[in-house]
């Protein structure tokens, strides 16, 4: 019963004060304009239409459409516009008009005093979107006038409410609107930012969304501004892509360690949350210890080898075999692999680590002058030819060295593959074993006496020899003799007689020929020998002189005369 009187009389006093504001609008009726702007109060609302008393003699009504989702209450005050006061049905009146007007008047305020207006993108238009500023009032807002970055999918924004800027409000005499929202973001934006750089300080955790990603790291929305979260910063460890520590969207909380208000530039970083490794290294490593550690990145250079987490260290290519030549690290080890090695070396202060995966193993070379010293005999594979000469395999990783001029005592190789083929196995004895410059040096020749010892001892410079001309050249005759041995007549040396040409000369001999030469020089280190045949022509003369002059003085008891010499001579 308390409760019934109670509402019967509120519902007393409303009527009354809906009375009193009725009296109140009699007493101040003046005259209505059609198009006029004016004041009236809601005096029922039902599902169709709410009925307002404008002071004239019947009540205007409003579709519920007009009000949206924001019906007004009996007794509330709403600005409408009388289109006609006599019509048909009584007065007719539109709020929607009303907030037109009034929409035009806050919009042409905005302009004039450049402030930002309420607006809803409502759809994509060519060349950007169509903004509803309220009022039936639509705008124009370019693609590139949208939003703070680029905009890769423009129905994204579709719905979006937001403010903006007129830009533009007449053209050509219409009304022709244009608005910009990218202005309003980066005005906000940086004073956003202004804020944060005179709030944080290095060291401070903030909160942030991720926004999206980059090679280099992920960029942090922290409140319409932007900080960057390198990827270096994301782990002590090693990090390849950043996306497998944080996601799109992603609400973190992070350590701010870098603030440069000129630049406008803040990093963030998840690792410092945690104590750097670094700090207890000496404590857990020394050098010339062998750890176990996990590849982690391979580059032309060496791989990178994973401690623990936030220790890494390198291994250069160099310190992989004591023996193989390593032409790209994928070839011994690959991403994932856990293996021993040592360390070399470190530099705490730059984070880096020198490792070795060769030092783990024995070195080969230690021990080399033992297994393979001088004068051992070997058989082995030709792996490699070059220009001058040949590496022979001994075992995986050692190659021996065979010099072109170690190949054979008397052949002038002018390529060691006129002799040699690869993959072909040869015997030959070690003549060098250099461990310390990691060089084994091979000799074929050496496993057969040297014939220019045996030709230096039996062809003393004076004597003669018979050969056979192996090649015919501008420069002389190419002559070899017994033991494979090789020797020059030089031109000059070609013909006693100094009007012959020696292109006349020459012309006598054919390759093949055999023929007498006489040893000028003999040089057995360099393996030369110069002949000649003008010089063999003499010695004949000087014997047959000789001969002659020795069975004459038989003849004649020595009266031998010089005459008598000379005249034989002329015969």
């Amino acid at each position: 019963m308390e409760k019934m009187e109670v509402v019967k009389e509120e519902a007393q006093n409303s009527k009354g004060n809906i009375q009193t504001q009725l009296e109140e609008s009699l007493n101040n009726l003046k005259p209505l304009e059609d198009g006029q702007l004016v004041e009236g109060i809601v005096v029922q609302v039902s599902s169709e239409y709410v009925f307002l008393d404008i002071g004239y003699k019947s009540e205007g009504k409003i579709p519920v459409a007009e009000f949206a989702d924001n019906l007004p209450k009996v007794g509330e005050t709403v600005t409408v516009v009388l289109l006609r006061k006599d019509g048909r049905n009584g007065p007719e009146v539109s709020k929607a008009k009303a907030d037109a007007k009034q929409m035009w008047k806050d919009v042409r305020k905005a302009f004039d005093e450049k402030i930002a207006i309420d607006g809803k993108i409502e759809k994509v238009v060519k060349g950007g979107f169509e903004v509803n500023l309220g009022g039936d009032i639509h705008a124009f807002l370019p693609i590139s006038q949208s939003d703070s970055s680029k905009v890769d999918k423009p129905e994204s924004l579709v719905g979006l409410k937001g403010k903006f800027y007129i830009e533009r409000l007449y053209s050509d005499n219409k009304a022709n609107v244009v608005v910009n929202r990218r202005k309003y973001l980066e005005e906000s934006m940086n004073t956003a930012r202004d804020k944060f750089f005179e709030t944080v300080q290095i060291g401070d955790s903030v909160k942030g969304s991720v926004k999206s990603f980059t090679s280099f790291g992920a960029f942090i929305d922290l409140g319409g501004f932007d900080g960057l979260l390198h990827i270096n910063d994301m782990s002590w460890g090693h990090v390849t892509r950043p996306k497998d520590f944080v996601k799109k969207g992603q609400e973190i909380e992070l350590k701010v360690i870098r603030l440069d208000p000129a630049d406008k530039r803040i990093n963030l970083s998840l690792k410092h949350f945690s104590e750097d490794p670094w700090m207890h290294f000496e404590n857990n490593y020394h050098v010339n210890d062998i750890v176990k550690g996990k590849v982690t990145k391979l580059t032309d250079f060496g791989a990178f080898i994973e401690l623990e987490e936030g220790i890494e260290g390198l291994a250069h290519i160099s310190e992989f075999s004591w023996t193989k030549k390593i032409n790209k690290p994928s070839d011994m080890v690959k991403i994932g692999d856990e293996l021993e090695c040592m360390i070399l070396g470190y530099d705490i202060q730059a984070g880096r680590v020198s490792l070795g995966l060769k030092q783990v193993t024995a070195n080969p070379w230690d021990t080399i002058s033992e297994k393979y010293p001088v004068g051992k005999k070997i058989s082995g594979k030709v792996v490699k030819l070059t220009n001058s000469g040949a590496f022979i395999s001994l075992e995986d990783g050692i190659d021996g060295y065979l010099n072109a001029d170690d190949i054979s005592w008397t052949k002038k190789l002018k390529h060691p593959g006129s002799e040699l083929s690869v993959d072909q196995t040869v015997d030959a004895v070690v003549i060098e074993n250099d461990p310390e410059q990691h060089r084994i040096r091979l000799g074929i020749k050496q496993l057969s006496d040297n014939p220019w010892a045996d030709f230096a001892e039996n062809h003393k410079p004076g004597s003669t020899i018979e050969g056979e001309i192996t090649s015919i050249t501008d420069f002389g005759l190419f002559v070899r003799v017994d033991g494979g041995i090789e020797g020059l007549v030089n031109k000059a040396n070609l013909s006693d007689d100094k009007d012959v040409p020696y292109e006349e000369a020459v012309a006598k001999y054919k390759v093949g020929d055999k023929i007498n030469v006489f040893v000028v020089d003999v040089n057995q280190d360099k393996e030369k020998v110069a002949f000649s045949v003008k010089e063999f022509k003499k010695k004949q003369q000087r014997d047959e002189m000789s001969q002659y002059l020795a069975s004459s003085a038989d003849d004649n008891d020595g009266a031998y005369t010089l005459g008598d010499a000379f005249n034989a001579q002329k015969k």
